[in-house]
């Protein structure tokens, strides 16, 4: 987190020589520090609801159902825990946000929190309402990987996109030996439409012409 808080700031200065910038009528101060945000916190302050109080999808459904919220009531955990972030948390990060601390069932391929195994070390950075980037540290113990993947086999429809199939190739190599590592990924496009205050990706990739609307 500090090393993307400080590339973002030094990007800024390079670019623009300020790290205040406005996009969509909002100031943005890209100064770090960031905002720091545990994602069952944040998910209790937005919607009153404890995810951590509701272990089955059967039970947050029902007091999302209870709360009056509009979502597939069907859905797997993890489906209704990303429905909560999407609509009720993410659109209040204006000023740019780290949330933390995210659950397993949205982070099938994330290595456990020392001592809480419900919970995957994973951080997503939010600037302007969307997410900027995402970072966590990868599982690399085999059995757990295919408890998870069982786990989402079962939760989860065959045609849901978040759907993890079983992968024996990767769970054979992982079983080798994978050392300790982590994924980190941001979107150079939407730091692009932040910068430079675009509130469409068209209007920054390269070679818009390429790309139909119904695409976007």
């Amino acid at each position: 987190m500090e090393l993307t808080e400080n590339m973002i700031a030094f990007v800024c200065d390079q670019a623009l020589g300020t790290r205040k910038v406005t996009f969509a009528d909002h100031e943005i101060d890209f100064n770090p520090p960031w905002q720091r945000v545990n994602l069952r916190e944040g998910l209790i302050q937005a919607t009153g609801i404890d995810i951590n109080a509701y272990p089955t999808a059967e039970e947050l459904a029902k007091v999302m159902l209870e709360k009056g919220m509009k979502f597939n009531p069907t859905a797997a955990r993890g489906k209704l825990i990303d429905h909560l972030l999407g609509e009720y948390l993410e659109p209040t990060f204006i000023q740019p946000t780290f949330l933390y601390d995210y659950p397993r069932d949205i982070s099938p391929l994330a290595k456990n929190k020392p001592g809480d195994p419900s919970t995957v070390e994973r951080f997503e950075g939010f600037v302007g309402g969307m997410e900027l980037c995402n970072a966590f540290s990868e599982l690399n113990d085999p059995i757990e990987q295919e408890t998870r993947f069982l786990e989402m086999g079962r939760e989860y429809k065959a045609e849901d996109e978040e759907r993890h199939p079983m992968d024996e190739d990767y769970l054979q190599a992982m079983s080798y030996g994978m050392p300790p590592q982590g994924g980190f990924g941001m979107g150079i496009d939407r730091l692009t439409m932040l910068l430079t205050n675009e509130r469409t990706i068209r209007e920054v990739i390269l070679f818009p012409h390429l790309r139909n609307k119904d695409e976007e």
